[in-house]
């Protein structure tokens, strides 16, 4: 069966916890460990937490948001990239890269609160304005991005840094077991093929839709990994969920 959607007053919990996390990872960090190659190819350990710190920014301030569609959006062109989102991604980066590392793991320890207000303050009327993102999610309303969107590409990049680094990734089912599930809901509901699916370790728990569908088990960490685009899928994993 699939699990229950997570609503608005956990998502809430739930971002103030993965921002707490991330925090946590990112203050463990070597001197070494901030260089090292992610699965996402442009950016190194550091320009991904430069991205998360100016992502909770802008989730912490509508004038902050608004400079970087603005200034951030025509950035596309020049990094030769086709989403509108990803010129916002590179002036985030530009704009912190003075920061030293212990000023970056200290603004992410403080910016997490500032965010998470800032996304439950934001209007109803603007909660639910329509914003593009792309095959297969289609249109959405901004509140898809404010409750889910902005943590799990937190949680995304936790597990990102965990791997670039060696590092064991803080797992529990209260709170990484929620993102999956609530993941493999919406992942199921978009492709509506019936599947049989295992998730293994502390995020991990049985799923099905529908009967007689592709039985796979894979640990829950390597099934998101997989529907993010970070490692191949074939068969029922062959339909993304961007994260």
């Amino acid at each position: 069966m699939k699990p229950d959607r997570i609503n608005r007053p956990e998502a809430r919990h739930l971002a103030d916890e993965e921002f707490r996390r991330f925090a946590e990872l990112t203050a463990s960090l070597s001197s070494e460990d901030w260089a090292k190659p992610t699965d996402c190819t442009a950016w190194d350990v550091r320009k991904m937490a430069l991205h998360v710190l100016g992502s909770a920014d802008a989730q912490a301030s509508v004038r902050e948001f608004a400079h970087q569609l603005r200034i951030g959006v025509p950035l596309n062109k020049q990094i030769d990239s086709h989403h509108w989102v990803d010129g916002m991604n590179e002036l985030q980066i530009r704009e912190r890269d003075h920061l030293s590392n212990t000023e970056l793991v200290n603004q992410l320890g403080a910016v997490g609160p500032k965010a998470v207000k800032g996304r439950w303050g934001t209007p109803p009327p603007i909660r639910h304005l329509p914003i593009p993102f792309g095959a297969p999610l289609g249109w959405k309303p901004l509140k898809y991005l404010l409750d889910v969107g902005f943590t799990r590409d937190i949680w995304c990049h936790r597990i990102d840094i965990c791997c670039a680094t060696g590092r064991p990734i803080d797992l529990t089912a209260d709170h990484d077991g929620r993102l999956v599930a609530d993941i493999v809901a919406e992942w199921a509901d978009l492709h509506g093929q019936p599947f049989d699916l295992m998730l293994e370790g502390p995020a991990g728990g049985k799923f099905a839709q529908g009967v007689k569908g592709e039985r796979v088990e894979v640990d829950a960490i390597d099934f998101i990994r997989t529907l993010a685009g970070r490692l191949p899928g074939a068969g029922i994993l062959s339909h993304p969920l961007p994260l």
